[in-house]
């Protein structure tokens, strides 16, 4: 079955990933990035200390990610949670039925601060829709077999439209595929491997975050200079495509690659890892991450010994563009916009209503430079905050999500 979160939009794009989806499954052998044969990529990736390319890198979701980077979207610029880029319209007049509604949401967790504002950010979104009398949401807690029992629990409670943000891609897809038919299904954020949903929402994706992250360092490391990439976990679709591209990146440059480590997304851990490679390297000339919730904590591992901070990205997250500014960091802050979670609800009322949605629905992504830092840092928001919520003109803000007035 082809990836859902793999579609490109543009009808020569989709076969083009048809083909590439087929491929992954058969006994061909892989190639690389550039269409060379695997074992003169693996060769190359031995060279650089990035190892084997992930199995969810597809060559064609990659190329279409990078253009997407350059592509303008469509809709009104001050609302970028309603915007698409390039987007292939369906049909949901089958789905059409009169309100009031009722939404039901399976997340996977809100066991970090990016989904716990993206979480606040939903139900001010629901809140905005009269006629939305009802809305039912339940936690997996990151438990892969909590939310299969809850997708299949939520079934039961009358959804008249089904929301999911999946803990990891293979193992909820099948419990994805087994709701479709039953109520419209609408994922966003991480991707399910089927193609049922009426809609998939995101913005851009994973390669073109770690992309951005991976073609700074190369801009800004001079040739031969030691990079540290720490990561979250595996298995999840959109923080593999991150490495993954940021893996094409390093392999094409000059730089070395010294350590890939998972961090599980822990303050602490995250600086232990980082104090251990300065003291096995001496120093390290780069930190790529494939997200940013504890790059502080990374910062913070240099201030400790007693060195300075070599370029490394971040996230939109308040604490590191503070620590940003007032270290005078030389970084970036790819984005994964927590804003993308006021669409699945303006989506699911519009398939309610029988309108057109995108069938894979791309948002904008921006990266925040030393050029737009000055925009995004939020005085009054708290350190966990993340900045491109869109969520400024919504009730209650900013007191409801941390902020003073």
């Amino acid at each position: 079955m082809r990836s859902y979160s793999r579609r490109l939009l543009a009808s020569a794009a989709l076969a083009a990933l048809t083909l590439a989806a087929a491929a992954c499954t058969s006994d061909k052998p892989a190639t690389s990035a550039s269409g060379a044969p695997a074992t003169s990529a693996a060769a190359a990736a031995a060279d650089k200390g990035t190892g084997e390319q992930s199995k969810f890198f597809v060559q064609a979701d990659y190329d279409a990610q990078m253009a997407m980077r350059g592509a303008q979207p469509t809709g009104a610029a001050d609302k970028p949670w309603e915007q698409s880029i390039d987007p292939q319209l369906v049909d949901t007049a089958e789905y059409k039925k009169d309100g009031p509604y009722h939404l039901c949401f399976s997340n996977a967790a809100v066991d970090n601060p990016w989904r716990q504002v993206g979480w606040k950010t939903m139900q001010a979104e629901v809140a905005l829709h009269k006629e939305i009398t009802k809305f039912t949401a339940l936690d997996a807690e990151g438990k892969d077999d909590k939310q299969i029992s809850d997708i299949a629990e939520l079934q039961g409670k009358g959804c008249d439209a089904l929301i999911v943000s999946p803990n990891t891609t293979a193992t909820l897809t099948p419990a994805v595929s087994g709701a479709c038919p039953k109520v419209p299904v609408i994922v966003f954020d991480r991707g399910v491997q089927t193609d049922c949903p009426v809609t998939f929402i995101k913005p851009i994706g994973g390669y073109a975050f770690g992309a951005a992250a991976a073609e700074f360092l190369v801009d800004k490391v001079p040739a031969g200079g030691k990079i540290l990439a720490l990561r979250i976990l595996p298995g999840v679709d959109v923080l593999e495509t991150r490495w993954s591209a940021a893996k094409v990146a390093f392999d094409k440059s000059e730089l070395q690659v010294v350590g890939v480590e998972f961090t599980d997304g822990d303050a602490a851990k995250t600086k232990s890892i980082v104090s251990d490679y300065i003291q096995r390297y001496g120093k390290l000339d780069g930190v790529w991450m494939d997200a940013g919730a504890t790059a502080v904590a990374a910062v913070e591992a240099f201030e400790d010994a007693g060195q300075p901070v070599p370029p490394i990205n971040g996230e939109d997250q308040q604490d590191f563009l503070k620590k940003w500014s007032d270290a005078k960091l030389t970084a970036i802050a790819p984005t994964y916009p927590t804003y993308q979670w006021r669409t699945p609800v303006i989506a699911a009322l519009k398939i309610l209503k029988g309108e057109q949605v995108p069938k894979v629905w791309n948002l904008p992504q921006p990266a925040i430079t030393q050029e737009s830092l000055a925009t995004y840092l939020k005085p009054g928001m708290p350190p966990l905050h993340y900045a491109l919520c869109g969520c400024e003109d919504m009730p209650g803000y900013p007191e409801k999500w941390g902020g003073t007035s």
